[in-house]
């Protein structure tokens, strides 16, 4: 859930006519990858967020909805009934040393099947639609960093055979419904 003191934070970062984007935001309850990160699938989430926008809009600010999904780069604990995070392979990502020394390790993902692809993809339709019925001026889709549109460009990660994998223009075809979806629902404006 986006928390109270988030409307302080982003108002303390807003200027008029300034441009804010929230940090990333979970579409699904299989989105997330990290503790105490906000979602945005659920209406609860919507209401939580209204009054943070509200605090930006306020300020005179403009304020974008960041929409991401983890993929892989998850543990058992943060995924539904403790199951695998779904990914576009089911490569386990490296163990990453933390700055303190602590390591981070992830749990082995499951490559989703092709039919559960458009599941996904409705999920950052709905989340963009709740973006704005939280009053958000739009939204960012979140493909970098190693999440999971960036592990289906990815040709290192993504090992895939269907319509997803292989060529180029297949490891795009996930994130390039994904922004259909989205400005179907929403508008590319």
């Amino acid at each position: 859930m986006p928390q109270k003191h988030a409307i302080l934070y982003y108002a303390q970062r807003t200027t008029h006519g300034g441009f804010l984007i929230s940090e990333a935001s979970g579409v699904s309850v299989t989105a997330q990858g990290y503790l105490h990160t906000p979602g945005i699938w659920s209406k609860a989430q919507v209401d939580a967020w209204k009054p943070i926008v509200d605090a930006v809009h306020a300020k005179g600010g403009i304020f974008f909805c960041q929409i991401w999904h983890v993929g892989r780069a998850s543990k058992f604990e943060f995924q539904p009934n403790g199951e695998a995070p779904i990914s576009s392979t089911d490569k386990l990502i490296t163990p990453l040393t933390l700055q303190d020394g602590t390591i981070e390790a992830f749990s082995p993902p499951r490559s989703l099947a092709t039919d559960e692809i458009p599941k996904i993809v409705d999920d950052f339709r709905r989340a963009a639609r709740n973006a704005i019925e939280a009053g958000f001026d739009g939204v960012e889709i979140h493909c970098a960093y190693g999440y999971l549109v960036d592990q289906f460009l990815k040709d290192s990660v993504n090992d895939r055979n269907d319509q997803y994998g292989g060529s180029l223009q297949n490891r795009c075809q996930f994130a390039l419904e994904i922004v259909d979806s989205v400005t179907k629902e929403i508008g590319s404006d």
